[in-house]
């Protein structure tokens, strides 16, 4: 069917779910840490506000964690059923490393998420606090070790292969292999940039329909903060990660910029647009810049980009889908850039919250972060092939010898029970989104907080719930129950 094969399926299927997983943990990281500034600044200023916003992120970011820690458990599976002769070539590197992100982060997350989410009216300020924070160490945690397995794949060393499988030599080259450190920033600088434009088109859409009070502006002011401060830093990061990226996977970087031969010493131009044919070897409807493909990939005018003609047929990666997977994923990244200067720029106007067309903009961009992950993750992850660990094992050789019509039934499963049992997880997010924070009233200081005898949050309950308003009246509260 449409030419595919099992390993195709294959890699479809793998694709799907960790397209779905990916953006579960990219929220959660962002949220944790966005929790524990919540609650440090209201344990600092007493400002309900912050007391709030934090209640109301904590439910969303329950029901984000748990779909999170479903899809990923399906992905871990699929590593034995669907690409066992990977894990038999490559499990006694691949296999520790994720060991080590479970018994590191998340047991550390699981133990101190009880606490956080059920443990406001059960213990005193300071655990509580800490156990917020050491819920957003352990989301950083996981990404360290998540991210040195894959990092690994593309940069493999620190191994010998002895009957034809990886065995570690030195566990220290293997988790800091040289695109480690890059990968790590860029995932995780994504995943707060990615929250950023979550929260902020939250607030946009409770502004655009007439609710503004203290927490919805602390929503888009907190968002807008971190867009403008965290989308420039991640734009000079992704660079950085490009010059690595050139050295060690300069195929990658011939297919992601459409370069397909390089014409005596001429400078390499940078191809803004085009659509690369991987059967005539060359990119159709070019738009090119000269000397630019050059300055930014090698800082320089004169120095050349390898050229996809210089590497066998059978090495190049898919340039056409990797080419606009990239587009998108920087082009969404200067949208974003733009959005936070903007959102200054209104700042100083006073009209960042009245201001409709930057509303509604900041209201679309919410999920811009998001799409410009799974971009950046295509980008990365095609642009490897046809290595599953980069020069040392083909994808060809590593999935499992299934049928065409095993690969294809459990294909259909995964897309029937992914989009019913995870498209009602988000549906019921946003319905929490929708309902927006309550908003203390009376006194500054109201009775309640850690420690103190309250109504117990229930951050997994009806997106109705009244836990965080003991102030409010009972009419209201037998409404909404």
């Amino acid at each position: 069917m449409f030419g595919l094969e099992a390993l195709d399926l294959a890699r479809i299927q793998f694709a799907f779910t960790i397209s779905f997983h990916i953006l579960f943990p990219a929220i959660t990281i962002g949220l944790a840490s966005y929790l524990a500034v919540l609650e440090g600044l209201w344990l600092k200023t007493r400002n309900d506000t912050y007391r709030d916003l934090y209640h109301f992120w904590s439910k969303i970011f329950a029901v984000n964690f748990g779909m999170g820690v479903v899809s990923g458990l399906v992905m871990a599976y699929q590593f034995g059923t669907n690409w066992s002769r990977f894990s038999d070539f490559a499990g006694a590197v691949t296999g520790p490393l994720l060991t080590y992100e479970v018994l590191t982060a998340f047991f550390l997350e699981a133990g101190f998420l009880g606490v956080m989410l059920f443990g406001w009216n059960k213990v005193g300020r300071g655990l509580h606090f800490f156990s917020t924070v050491m819920v957003a160490i352990g989301t950083l945690i996981s990404t360290f070790w998540i991210l040195a397995s894959n990092s690994w794949m593309q940069t493999p060393q620190g191994f010998e292969i002895v009957n034809g499988q990886v065995i570690p030599t030195d566990w220290l080259a293997i988790i800091f292999n040289p695109s480690f450190p890059y990968r790590l920033m860029h995932m995780a600088t994504a995943a707060f940039v990615a929250t950023a434009f979550f929260v902020g088109s939250s607030a946009a859409w409770h502004l655009l329909r007439g609710r503004d009070n203290p927490a919805i502006r602390t929503m888009l002011s907190m968002a807008m903060w971190m867009a403008l401060i965290v989308a420039p830093i991640q734009a000079v990061i992704g660079d950085f990660h490009g010059l690595n990226t050139l050295k060690h996977q300069p195929t990658k970087i011939a297919a992601i910029e459409g370069h397909w031969e390089n014409h005596g010493d001429e400078a390499t131009p940078l191809i803004l647009f085009g659509w690369p044919d991987m059967k005539e070897e060359r990119t159709k409807f070019a738009v090119e810049i000269p000397y630019l493909g050059s300055l930014i990939l090698t800082h320089s005018l004169d120095k050349q980009v390898p050229a996809l003609k210089e590497f066998p047929p059978e090495d190049r990666p898919n340039s056409t889908i990797v080419f606009w997977s990239f587009r998108i994923m920087v082009g969404l990244g200067f949208l974003m850039i733009f959005t936070g200067l903007w959102s200054l720029w209104l700042r100083k106007r006073d009209s960042l919250y009245t201001s409709r067309p930057f509303l509604h903009l900041a209201l679309w961009m919410g999920p811009s972060g998001l799409i410009a992950i799974l971009a950046g993750w295509f980008t990365t992850e095609i642009g490897r092939q046809p290595w599953v660990v980069y020069g040392l094992m083909r994808t060809a050789d590593a999935s499992s010898n299934h049928s065409f019509m095993q690969m294809s039934i459990t294909l259909i499963m995964f897309v029937v029970v992914y989009f019913a049992l995870f498209g009602a997880g988000l549906g019921y997010m946003m319905r929490l989104v929708r309902k927006g924070p309550k908003i203390s009233e009376g006194s500054e200081t109201p009775d309640g907080g850690p420690g103190k005898k309250r109504t117990p949050a229930r951050p997994l309950s009806a997106a109705d719930d009244p836990a965080e308003g003991e102030h409010e009246d009972n009419t209201r509260l037998t409404k909404e129950i």
